[in-house]
Order: structure tokens, then sequence, then C-alpha cells
């Protein structure tokens, strides 16, 4: 019988809840054993044995609410296990990203979690439709999130939409998102502009004019209806083609998308230079604090 389970569980989620219920009823009836999950184990595991969920989709995470949450667990402990599955070396966590991170803060040596027998799809899909039910995300984060459940686990766009609980036309709009350059998708993330302030840009030719014109967004405070409107009058002119550049290594693309990510703003790395770009004396100030070259008192 528990070997019929683990075939009936590697077909997908799909098959061990139905289309009306939600992740979060999902994972509540594995806390409580309500439901029956091949593998299930309730275990006390070492907090350095447990490796992250390579298929997060959260990358950003609020440190302030990350240390309440630490205070929290060193009074009363952790209530909710963590859901982790065995590996060849320690365990995989499957969900409970910020109670474990938490859990370190608070100097915990030891956690509790319950062990189950996913398989490497069905990680990737409660791990990403926690998130996205739970609403944990910021836009381009959701959009990721929205990319891998169509692109990794061939969700069609209806059952994208049934999952996340969105409409079809929603679903498609925050994937668009993705086509912004990376650069621009920094700007989201780090909230210094809005998902209606990016979308009109998707309109224009190219990733440097997208780019500029996000800077100008910036630079003039627009509100999205004059984002319309100035996007408008950027397309109809004419676009300099730049010279052809050798491709990129993928590994200084990713490490260009991380510091974009955490400076918000423009990052270009050459062979023998690195570029942080800038609006104003404000924009350097704010990136320079983030660097820690401001020492306390200049900024008061």
């Amino acid at each position: 019988m528990p070997k019929d389970n683990n075939k009936a569980l590697h077909k997908g989620l799909g098959s061990l809840f139905g289309v009306e219920t939600d992740v979060e009823h999902f994972l509540d009836d594995i806390q409580t054993g309500g439901r029956e999950v091949p593998g299930r184990k309730e275990v006390e595991i070492p907090v350095e044995e447990i490796r992250p969920n390579p298929y997060q989709p959260r990358k950003e995470f609020d440190q302030k609410a990350l240390n309440e949450l630490a205070d929290s667990i060193r009074q009363h402990g952790i209530f909710t296990p963590l859901l982790v599955r065995k590996s060849v070396r320690g365990y995989e966590l499957i969900t409970g990203e910020r109670r474990l991170r938490a859990a370190r803060i608070a100097g915990l040596t030891t956690v509790p979690a319950i062990e189950v027998a996913f398989s490497e799809e069905e990680m990737m899909e409660i791990s990403i439709l926690e998130n996205v039910q739970r609403e944990d995300l910021n836009p381009i984060e959701e959009a990721a999130a929205y990319d891998s459940l169509v692109t990794r686990l061939n969700y069609t766009q209806e059952k994208l939409a049934q999952r996340v609980g969105k409409s079809r036309e929603y679903c498609a709009n925050m994937m668009r998102l993705l086509k912004l350059p990376s650069d621009v998708q920094s700007l989201v993330i780090n909230k210094k502009l809005t998902m209606g302030h990016v979308r009109p840009l998707l309109a224009l030719k190219d990733d440097d004019q997208m780019y500029d014109a996000a800077q100008e967004i910036l630079r003039k405070k627009m509100s999205v209806r004059e984002v319309e409107k100035y996007v408008k009058t950027l397309q109809d002119k004419p676009v300099t083609k730049k010279k052809d550049t050798k491709e990129k290594d993928p590994w200084i693309r990713d490490l260009e998308y991380r510091m974009q990510s955490k400076l918000g703003t423009k990052v270009d790395i050459s062979p023998k230079a690195m570029t942080i770009s800038y609006s104003g004396t404000e924009d350097l100030n704010r990136i320079l604090e983030l660097l820690n070259c401001i020492e306390e008192s200049q900024q008061n």
C-alpha cells in the first residue's frame, strides 16, 4: 500500500489535494497529521543539517521582521514545525524559510520538523505555491514563480490561474514583467517603482531605452498616468543601435543581477572594471550608505 501512495505522490501534488483545496490547508493537514502523506515523520533535527530550498521564490526578507520572530522563538519556541525531506547529506527545506532564519538568529541548535517523501518536482511546486498563495512575494518574485510553474512544471495558463487564485490575464501580465531588463526589475524589487510604473515600459524598443526611461521616471517622480503619456512620446523616437558586444559569462550576469537587486540601480561588470550607476546626489548617498561607505555622523 505505501508503494502505491508513493506512486500517486510522484504524479504531482494534484494527486494529493484537489483543485478546491489551497496549499495552506494542505500544509495544515500535514502538520496535524490529518492527511496521509508518504514518509511523514515528526523529527527534531540540527539546524546545521538543513539546506535551503533551491526553489524558494522569495529572495527578499525583512530583517526587522526576522529579528522580531527570533525574539518570539526565544520566548515561546517554534509552534509550527518546518517541512523537510531527507537528502543524501542532511535535510532539504521545503517550507519554513523565515522560521529557519529566525531560529538561527535566536541561536537554536535544533528545530522541530516534519519529514515527508516529496520528489524534486513536488518540493518545487509546494514551495512556490505556498509563497504565492500567502502573498509573501514582491512583483518580480511573483512573476518568476509563475514562470517556473509554467516552464518547469508544465502548468497550463488555466491551471496556473486556478492554482494561484488569480485570473489568466493577471498571471500573463505579471509574467511579462520578466521581459524588463534586470536593472529595471531591481527598481521594483527595491520599491523605487511600482508594477504600474514599469508595465508601460514594455512597449519600448530595447533594454537601454527602458532603463533610461525608468531613470527619468524616478528623477521626475512621475505618476502612473504620467508614465503612460511619457512612454507614448518615446515610442516614435528612433533607437540608436549599440555595437554588438561579447556575451557575458552567466556567473557575471548573475553577480550583476544580485548587486542590482541589493543596490537598486544599474551595475555593469566588465573584465577590469565595475560601474554602479546613480541618478543624483541623494541616490549616490543611498548607495554609499548601503555599502557602509558613509559614517553615521555624516548622515545626520
